[in-house]
């Protein structure tokens, strides 16, 4: 069951079972629902900033900031107890590994992570709710027979997983590539008006993903500069390959906040167009400005080879950022 549930979900599936699970979590990702969770968005983002500067005037922006701020918004958009955060946290870390555990270690975490979802969407048949997406997928499952239960797990298994993952990752690669060699923060707190366009320009530059993710399959011979890519053959990309491409991107090296349009591929194309790109964007947007606006004078407390970087993992950033202001 555990490979099942790792490999069954959007990332890994073709239409039409890919179009039909992508349909029913789709509108919950939408850009207008997704404007509708910014005002409480803001508000979690503005309540951890101040429980930071209560116990500055030091913090350590990932777990007192970058981890809790996507995970609440994700746990409250799924129906998943903000508290289990913690729990949940350190499974999603193994499964997320490319490395750093043993196939057995990340076998067991997946197992763990499946169980944990299993046991909320039996809760949810005990008590049930159209407040929450997991609320939403089980009346999908039970009345309407529009998915399996091991699809419904898989579904937030992924959800849950890579929906605050990744986000709670660029937060401090954002924030680290700001205060650093590319610099910008100076910049972007004399124009914050920016900071939107910032954000995709962030997403563009700064690469999350540590290699190049599972193999895509040509279903045509496919004609390339050196060579032809004969139909059935595996390629693998590289997105941040593609978000350098000179013939797309002027001066593609430099962080340019100003750069639009800016079609980077950093969520994709396509039918696997990340499907929550307006949610982490969203995300972004108000934590690069929240943290401009409450902590202008923000920089780091340490030398910046002091900063631990994830290892072994699939997504890359600091594992700490020790800051103050």
């Amino acid at each position: 069951m555990t490979a099942q549930v790792r490999f069954t979900n959007l990332m890994s599936m073709d239409p039409p079972d890919h179009s039909r699970l992508r349909r029913l979590v789709a509108k919950a990702f939408t850009a207008a629902r997704v404007e509708q969770l910014r005002e409480r968005t803001q508000r979690i983002a503005d309540r951890l900033v101040d429980d930071m500067v209560r116990a500055g005037p030091s913090a350590d922006l990932v777990d007192d900031f970058a981890v809790p701020l996507p995970a609440t918004v994700m746990c409250e958009l799924l129906g998943v107890p903000v508290a289990d955060r913690q729990l949940f946290h350190g499974w999603v870390e193994v499964v997320v590994s490319a490395t750093s555990r043993s196939d057995a270690k990340i076998r067991e975490y997946n197992a763990r992570l499946a169980h944990y979802i299993a046991g909320l969407i039996q809760r949810r048949r005990v008590e049930p709710s159209d407040a929450d997406l997991i609320g939403a997928l089980v009346r999908a499952r039970d009345s309407e027979d529009r998915l399996s239960e091991r699809e419904l797990v898989g579904l937030v298994v992924l959800l849950l997983g890579v929906g605050f993952e990744t986000t709670s990752t660029e937060i401090p690669n954002f924030v680290y590539t700001l205060l650093t060699g590319a610099g910008g923060w100076d910049q972007l707190r004399a124009q914050p008006q920016l900071s939107p366009l910032a954000v995709d320009e962030l997403i563009r530059y700064v690469p999350i993903i540590s290699y190049a993710t599972f193999p895509r399959y040509a279903v045509q011979d496919l004609p390339l500069d050196g060579g032809v890519i004969r139909a059935g053959e595996a390629v693998l990309v590289h997105q941040a390959a593609a978000n350098r491409d000179e013939r797309v991107f002027a001066d593609p090296d430099r962080l340019d906040f100003t750069r639009s349009p800016n079609p980077h591929l950093s969520f994709g194309h396509g039918p696997h167009h990340c499907l929550g790109a307006p949610l982490a964007r969203m995300q972004l947007q108000v934590a690069l400005a929240t943290l401009l606006r409450r902590l202008p004078r923000l920089r780091l407390a340490v030398r910046e080879e002091e900063i631990p970087w994830k290892r072994g993992l699939s997504v890359r950033g600091p594992s700490a950022l020790p800051v103050t202001w």
